[in-house]
């Protein structure tokens, strides 16, 4: 069985510089499972700041939707790196897909993994209660996404600026 770790903290926290230095520390090469899609400038010059900092050690998969089923084909000797869940959530919400239903077949799906995979996700609970209706069902979603996963990880680590804390 793969050793599954989750990787929560705040946005700058440091979550996603830890969670490839973990992933790589597995093992290399390595795959990194990215859940974002650009829709806009930012958010392209945001994963182009990604793709830049990784080196030739990773292999790209792009997984906004099916993120069981990206796990489940690329299963085997590779550790695996998942940013983000937050994202994934998103694109799963946008699409008006059940993100419940993909959450319990993700969740369901980790003590079957042979290859060790690492999420990252974000930590939206913390702030202040958002003022519309989308943003609060999100950031709902999103500590319930967090706790299924976490629960049926190995290890959860919180970072704060830069500093990861083991927590499970």
């Amino acid at each position: 069985m793969g050793k599954s770790i989750l990787i929560t903290g705040g946005v700058r926290s440091g979550k996603s510089r830890e969670a490839e230095r973990m992933t790589l520390a597995l093992g290399q090469p390595a795959i990194y499972i990215a859940t974002a899609e650009a829709h806009d400038d930012e958010m392209a010059d945001r994963i182009a700041r990604h793709q830049a900092r990784r080196g030739p050690e990773w292999h790209t998969i792009g997984a906004p939707l099916d993120l069981a089923g990206a796990l489940r084909d690329s299963d085997g000797s590779a550790p695996r790196l998942v940013d983000c869940l937050t994202l994934w959530l998103t694109n799963l919400m946008l699409s008006g897909r059940d993100w419940e239903a993909e959450t319990r077949r993700l969740a369901a799906l980790l003590p079957g993994l042979r290859a060790p995979v690492v999420f990252v996700t974000n930590e939206v609970g913390a702030g202040i209660v958002p003022e519309n209706k989308l943003a609060r069902d999100f950031r709902d979603a999103a500590g319930l996404v967090n706790q299924q996963i976490a629960a049926a990880c190995d290890e959860l680590w919180f970072c704060v600026a830069g500093h990861p804390m083991r927590v499970k």
